[in-house]
């Protein structure tokens, strides 16, 4: 991973990302959000004691951050921070939560790890809890729509995209990191194909994704197994390219398609459908494999272990999406607002 964004950070906070990234795992997006909120901590320390000028706040310079200026900071510091961010920068709860988190955890390495305090000086540290959103997501009928009216020139490759979100509720950062080698065919005890997928998940963690019909038909036509090959590769469509990598998604260069490149194909394929109005997202069709999932029978906690969740908490959001189609369900019923004048003869 690329840590040149934190090579100008004081050596404390520099400490601490590497711990985050190597020791604890933690994805590069993690690690660069805890930077960014340390570092917008450390310019309101700056500001707050007059060495720096809160109309460049965007500006300010944090190398000069001594490690007797981390040891000065209280808990009144740090909620006057929060606040800060709200009143001045619109931080939303959501926001201002996270910033809480990473001071907690970057003081309690400098507690537990570097013996800098007895007792870290966030462990009180009261967060905003975000309120819970219910996530976004297509229903069965959009779905289909959505799969249906795949109309891009890598059709193959693009509706194998959108089929592997749709089934498997994966991230984007595991469709992309997915190479040829990661999906394997094995038999049942009755002979038939059974074929699976390795992903890498958030924390660098595997895990084995069991691929669905619709899942094999779409990368059976999209890369056929005499093409699985690095060398022979030369799949239907926009494979007419040298192949430059393991990669099971491709650019048209031959590489590793891009994060990016994923997004604008979903959102092309949004708009084609007439979808592209609702907000929705790349993240979102994996809201909606999980929702559909979960309304159609899956347990919970099958479900935590299909999306690589860590603990059921963060799985539980889709039983409240449930909750609230029942709620929605009964408001709809032609009957919910008539109202019989009982005193009327």
């Amino acid at each position: 991973m690329d840590n040149k964004y934190c090579d100008n950070a004081p050596q404390p906070i520099k400490d601490f990302i590497y711990y985050e990234q190597i020791v604890k795992g933690r994805s590069e997006l993690t690690v660069k959000n805890y930077y960014n909120d340390l570092r917008t901590f450390f310019k309101f320390y700056k500001m707050k004691n007059g060495r720096a000028d809160p109309e460049n706040f965007s500006n300010i310079d944090i190398s000069d951050i001594t490690e007797d200026d981390i040891k000065s900071v209280d808990l009144q510091t740090a909620q006057e921070f929060l606040v800060f961010m709200k009143t001045e920068k619109n931080n939303e709860q959501k926001a201002r939560y996270r910033k809480g988190v990473s001071l907690r955890q970057f003081y309690k390495f400098l507690t537990n790890n570097k013996g800098m305090f007895k007792v870290s000086p966030m462990a009180n540290l009261e967060l905003p809890t975000p309120k819970p959103a219910l996530p976004k997501y297509l229903t069965l009928e959009q779905a289909l729509e959505m799969i249906t009216h795949i109309d891009t020139p890598d059709r193959k490759r693009d509706y194998c995209i959108i089929v592997f979100f749709l089934n498997c509720g994966m991230r984007l950062s595991e469709l992309v990191g997915i190479n040829i080698k990661d999906i394997r065919v094995t038999h049942d005890a009755n002979g038939n194909d059974v074929y699976t997928l390795k992903v890498l998940g958030k924390g660098s963690k595997e895990r084995i994704i069991y691929l669905n019909n619709a899942c094999v038909n779409a990368y059976m036509e999209y890369v056929a197994p005499e093409e699985t090959d690095r060398d022979a590769r030369k799949a239907s469509g926009m494979r007419d390219c040298t192949v430059k990598t393991d990669a099971l998604f491709l650019s048209k260069r031959g590489t590793r398609i891009s994060n990016r490149r994923v997004q604008q194909i979903v959102e092309e394929c949004l708009k084609s459908c007439g979808l592209d109005n609702m907000g929705l997202s790349v993240h979102k069709l994996r809201h909606t494999a999980a929702t559909l999932m979960y309304q159609n029978g899956v347990d919970v906690r099958v479900l935590k272990d299909v999306l690589g969740h860590e603990n059921l908490n963060t799985t539980q959001i889709y039983t409240h999406v449930s909750n609230s189609q029942l709620e929605n369900a009964m408001k709809q019923n032609p009957l919910s607002n008539v109202k019989v004048d009982r005193n009327k003869k």
